[in-house]
């Protein structure tokens, strides 16, 4: 007697127009998000590349730079709600494109610092312009692709992250070192004005290469349109039972002030690391910053680009984004408290491997991380709540600079080790949490994700 076969269901043709929509979606807006992601992030860090030279022709001291480092956080929180608010009016075209553009003005006017005071009031005003860039992205993301393959869209747009530094670290350091030969301007003011006007050029390319949404896209066919449309439309509906309705419901909802801790310690993290980053690796090897120090500090990066995208792809159900975020948060504490010893032992070699492991643990949590809010807020709540998180969680990267420079004022020591270690102990606070959404109530929009049947995109 023969064996039957094992019945196979042939996918609907609903089926076979979502995935393709849902790539193509992927390959026609993901490269132009990257691309103003990247900017915007070698923009806001590359001051670590310029702290010596400020300080030189500038006089610009560390509490100063400190200062300046993390006051972009300030302006960057104050007008992030606002700015999301603004772009669900407008459409993600044109205010993600009005936003490049403002912010790469503002970051070329650095080329002209005459001194600590107008180095702060441009780094406040970097903020303001930047400010609704992530969220709004984030939000757009939302809108886009079902839950299933968000954490991994999300993971791709954070690879914005290692390819400014993989790239922009060499960039800085280059741009500063060729500056420095041409006779008329410093390197540093090269470097700004050179970076800041990528900004405006990717700005008015993202005016010609967004779409505001899948009903409006001329690249899906009328099928793929139907398919995605339907597709968000149930997805909303969940998020609608799961989530508060309207703007202030939103901001006072408790798993936004929740998930708004988690990201204010994940902020403290990447930036305590991330503003120092060339400094650290010029003390390690003992070389001045330029461009040995840059392509050494593109390396965690490079580790990093790899972690985002492939364990992003993988935490595609509730339990695995649980599991991996939290020990991707521990990971992140475990790897900033090992920098700190073997920068207090003198082993740059393990000092770049613990950096390198902690940076590709940040970078990976980030969008596991972004996965919760956006499941359980849509419309004007998503607008507010996602920029809360964000403007109040960065404040993270204002608080991180200061709480560094005041631990290794308090405890001196050549390597600053205190200030690192005072990093990666938020880290674990925020694996708790993480740990903890084990015990929250199931949502529509979790049993939704656990019966999608969504293969990842390649």
């Amino acid at each position: 007697m023969s064996i039957p076969a094992p019945r196979t269901v042939a996918p609907s043709a609903h089926d076979i127009a979502l995935k393709s929509a849902i790539s193509k979606a992927a390959r026609h807006l993901m490269p132009m998000l990257v691309i103003l992601y990247f900017v915007a992030f070698l923009d806001r860090t590359n001051v670590g590349f310029a702290q010596a030279a400020l300080k030189a022709d500038r006089g610009v001291g560390d509490a100063a730079f400190a200062l300046g480092a993390g006051i972009f956080f300030i302006g960057y929180a104050l007008f992030e709600v606002p700015s999301n608010l603004l772009l669900k009016r407008f459409g993600a075209r044109f205010w993600l494109a009005r936003i490049s553009i403002t912010w790469g003005i503002v970051a070329a006017a650095f080329a002209f610092t005459t001194d600590d005071v107008m180095f702060n009031v441009l780094r406040f005003l970097l903020g303001v312009t930047e400010a609704g860039l992530f969220p709004g992205v984030i939000m757009f993301l939302s809108e886009w692709f079902p839950n299933k393959v968000r954490v991994q869209m999300f993971a791709i747009f954070y690879l914005a992250q290692p390819f400014s530094q993989m790239i922009g670290a060499p960039l800085s350091g280059g741009l500063i070192s060729f500056g420095d030969s041409l006779g008329f301007a410093r390197g540093w003011q090269v470097m700004f004005f050179g970076e800041g006007l990528l900004a405006v050029i990717a700005g008015i390319a993202a005016l010609f290469l967004l779409t505001n949404s899948p009903a409006k896209a001329k690249f899906l066919s009328d099928e793929e349109k139907l398919a995605l449309s339907n597709a968000m439309a149930v997805e909303d509906r969940a998020r609608t039972e799961d989530g508060p309705s309207g703007i202030w419901r939103a901001m006072a909802n408790w798993k936004v002030w929740y998930f708004t801790v988690i990201y204010f310690a994940l902020q403290i993290a990447v930036y305590g690391t991330t503003f120092y980053l060339p400094q650290e690796v010029a003390g390690l090897l003992g070389k001045k910053v330029g461009w040995e120090v840059g392509l050494v500090s593109a390396i965690p990066w490079l580790v990093g680009l790899f972690a985002c995208y492939y364990l992003g792809k993988a935490a595609h159900t509730v339990a695995r984004r649980r599991n991996w975020g939290s020990l991707l948060y521990i990971g992140t504490g475990v790897f900033i408290l090992g920098s700190a010893w073997a920068g207090a032992n003198n082993q740059p070699l393990l000092g770049i491997v613990f950096i390198t492991l902690a940076v590709a643990s940040f970078l990976t949590v980030g969008p596991i991380t972004w996965a919760y809010p956006t499941a359980f807020l849509t419309g004007a709540a998503a607008a507010a709540g996602i920029g809360l998180i964000n403007s109040l969680g960065n404040l993270g990267g204002f608080v991180a600079p200061l709480m560094r420079t005041a631990f290794n004022d308090a405890l001196p020591t050549k390597s600053g080790e205190w200030g690192v270690v005072s990093l990666g102990v938020f880290a674990f606070l925020a694996a708790a949490m993480v740990f903890a959404t084990k015990f929250f109530k199931g949502a529509k929009s979790d049993e939704l994700l656990e019966a999608e049947e969504l293969t990842p995109v390649h």
